[in-house]
């Protein structure tokens, strides 16, 4: 692809724009770890919550989308799109109980609600578990998307390309922290989703328009529904019948276990990583779950339909191409003329950086707060500490090129990465509402979903045909099986927590619920209900209602017809309006910045 002046210069200004954001902000991310890993909590819900957004729309993205539709036509998307159910979760039931945590990282939580050496093994093994081995396969990914998409795009060596990458990266995400990262980030959502929506008009008008995409689509697939349905089942006169490469097995898994058993960043069940991160650094519970509902909303049903759109599009431009996923790339280098060529490249540089940026942070996050301050040197400066800090960072994204050459599939390393933290979800949920968790629940479900995940992937799928989806969702299923037996095993042959910890717990989150009555009644609470509200239920269906209908709602307003389009949309409307109304009827928080839906004071014996 040949860039011209206007393009380079384009993409240059980009590259001094996020480096001038990372400069302006090194003194304030540099004053302590909270100002360099949770931007002092002070961060307003709009911008903590684009920054979510902008972290999980990486140069992988559009990619994976493609090959996804390329293969299975829209519909297979639920890959990811089950995850709308959990994400909705946090928002409701775990957003505010993160928030009022007051902790740094999600880590560090293991020893506020637990106690001993079991909590601090618990803190030390996660920290190192997800800052390294985890975050490396997220960054090595994410790296090995961006060389592709250069390798094909520019005739320049691609590991100059991302190489200078890194180095912008570098001088704002190192400099200033998470400061840097979350204003980078607003910048670079709205530069690349510019990017995509204009490739999809033009991907559009290259095959013909929407109608001429219709009927091509259709004679690829065999029908206009097998390649534009949002579910992959079809109702004939024979009654439902699942799509062959998504049998009713699999279906089941995605719908009904996989996004509450399973653990995947961007979407853990109970909330966690760089989400809750950015709930830690917004400036109240409120901003918090604000930040999280747009996140939600944004994710799952705004953002997709350019993917989708131009990887339905490289279906009929490019029907023998053997690597789907690079059918994207392929379309933006043939499609794009000056200056949108250089608009794109800027935007998938955004989208490069934005997610390197915060998996640097968020790996740094715990690798020095919760191994080198807790367990190495606890007693130092916080100047010191951010010192570290930074030179944390840049040894990361060094590990981080050694995987990147070992991943050969986006979407292989994906399911691995669902695979290895299938059957924790339910541990994480549970421990905010029920006292008898412990820390052996999380460290027997940890150790056992990687342990039986891993032969599980090596035995499963030899008894399947090569890609038929029931070996992932056999893989899910065993592992998610074993483990929550497990773990529910050992939580009840291990002793509780201490009532002093559960108490404390208690004090500092205030859940309520019937599973912290027993505390809740000790420490002179009475018998509170569940801090999130009556309603919480209410809003999480909602939520999930919202977050389908629009997802859904706009693809009909692109590919017809437009009346369904339209009641989707109205659907959606109602749902957030109920959300709304929801927040507006709040009390504010009392004295302990605890909303007071009753009588929150403690309850005295005379």
């Amino acid at each position: 692809m040949k860039l011209t002046l206007i393009d380079w210069t384009i993409v240059a200004s980009y590259f001094a724009l996020s480096t001038g954001i990372g400069l302006y902000f090194t003194r304030r991310g540099g004053a302590s770890l909270s100002e360099y890993f949770l931007s002092g909590r002070a961060a307003p819900w709009w911008l903590a919550g684009a920054s979510m957004v902008a972290t999980t729309f990486a140069a992988d993205t559009p990619l994976l989308v493609t090959g996804l539709v390329a293969t299975k036509g829209v519909a297979g998307n639920w890959l990811w799109w089950n995850f709308v159910m959990s994400g909705m979760l946090t928002v409701f039931f775990f957003a505010r109980l993160w928030r009022r945590a007051n902790v740094m990282t999600d880590v560090e939580f293991s020893e506020i609600r637990y106690s001993g050496r079991p909590a601090a093994f618990l803190r030390g093994f996660r920290a190192l578990y997800l800052a390294i081995p985890i975050n490396l396969i997220i960054i090595g990914w994410v790296t090995r998307a961006m060389i592709k998409i250069l390798t094909i795009s520019l005739d320049v060596s691609p590991i100059v390309a991302v190489g200078v990458c890194f180095v912008a990266t570098v001088c704002y995400s190192v400099a200033a922290g998470l400061w840097a990262v979350l204003w980078t980030d607003l910048i670079q959502f709205v530069i690349k989703m510019s990017a995509v929506i204009v490739l999809a008009v033009f991907a559009v008008r290259a095959v013909g328009g929407i109608d001429t995409m219709r009927t091509k689509l259709a004679i690829h697939f065999g029908s206009e529904t097998a390649a534009l349905s949002v579910f992959p089942i079809s109702i004939g006169p024979h009654g439902i019948a699942a799509y062959a490469w998504m049998p009713l097995l699999a279906l089941g898994t995605f719908l009904f276990v996989q996004w509450w058993a399973a653990w995947y960043p961007g979407a853990e069940p109970g909330g966690g990583g760089y989400i809750a991160q950015r709930i830690f650094a917004a400036r109240s519970e409120r901003d918090g779950v604000l930040a999280t509902l747009f996140f939600q909303i944004a994710h799952y049903a705004l953002r997709p339909w350019p993917w989708i759109v131009t990887g339905l599009a490289t279906v009929i431009l490019y029907p023998h191409l053997q690597d789907k996923e690079s059918g994207y790339v392929h379309a933006f280098v043939d499609l794009l003329p000056t200056p949108w060529r250089g608009f794109m490249m800027a935007g998938f540089a955004a989208a490069y950086m934005s997610t390197i940026g915060t998996q640097l942070n968020w790996g740094a996050s715990y690798l020095i707060n919760d191994f080198y301050k807790r367990f190495l040197r606890p007693h130092e400066t916080e100047h010191h500490y951010v010192s570290v800090s930074r030179i944390a960072t840049v040894l990361l994204f060094l590990m981080s090129i050694v995987v990147a050459w070992q991943i050969s599939s986006i979407e292989q390393a994906w399911k691995f990465l669902i695979a290895v933290g299938a059957g924790t979800g339910l541990v994480y949920m549970l421990r905010w509402y029920w006292w008898r968790i412990n820390a052996w629940s999380e460290i027997s479900a940890m150790l056992v979903s990687l342990g039986v995940a891993i032969v599980a992937l090596r035995v499963v799928p030899h008894h399947f045909a090569p890609g038929d989806p029931n070996a992932d969702a056999s893989v899910m299923l065993v592992t998610v099986g074993l483990t929550t037996v497990v773990w529910i095993t050992v939580t009840w042959l291990t002793p509780a927590e201490p009532d002093a910890v559960l108490e404390s717990f208690y004090r500092r989150v205030r859940p309520g619920g019937p599973g912290w009555r027993r505390v809740a009644e000790r420490a002179g609470f009475g018998a509170e209900p569940i801090a999130v509200g009556r309603g919480a239920w209410l809003n999480w269906i909602a939520g999930v209602v919202a977050a389908y209908a629009t997802l859904f709602g706009i693809g009909k307003l692109i590919f017809g017809p437009l009346h369904t389009g339209f009641l989707l949309l109205t659907l959606a409307a109602v749902a957030f309006a109920w959300i709304a109304r929801s927040f507006r009827q709040e009390r504010p928080p009392d004295a302990d910045g605890v909303p007071d839906p009753v009588a929150r004071t403690p309850v005295t014996a005379d």
